[in-house]
């Protein structure tokens, strides 16, 4: 079965996962540990290619102090 991909949100969600980590002045490798998820996942996540789960993106809000919706606006 073909994995479902929103490229748009994928991209917002990359976009503002590295806007808000570099105005919070955190390095990838400070935000996933943070966050409690592999290095990788945070490059993958701000590159847009990581398909990746709710939970992740509720995970690395709460490291950024934010609400996830915000990760998605």
């Amino acid at each position: 079965m073909a994995q479902l991909r929103n490229l748009g949100a994928m991209r917002i969600l990359a976009k503002n996962v590295r806007k808000y980590r570099i105005e919070k002045n955190l390095s990838q490798e400070a935000l996933a540990n943070l966050a409690g998820i592999e290095y990788s996942q945070i490059s993958r996540l701000e590159r847009g290619i990581l398909n990746t789960s709710v939970s992740v993106i509720f995970v690395v809000a709460q490291a950024l102090e934010m609400p996830p919706s915000k990760l998605l606006e």
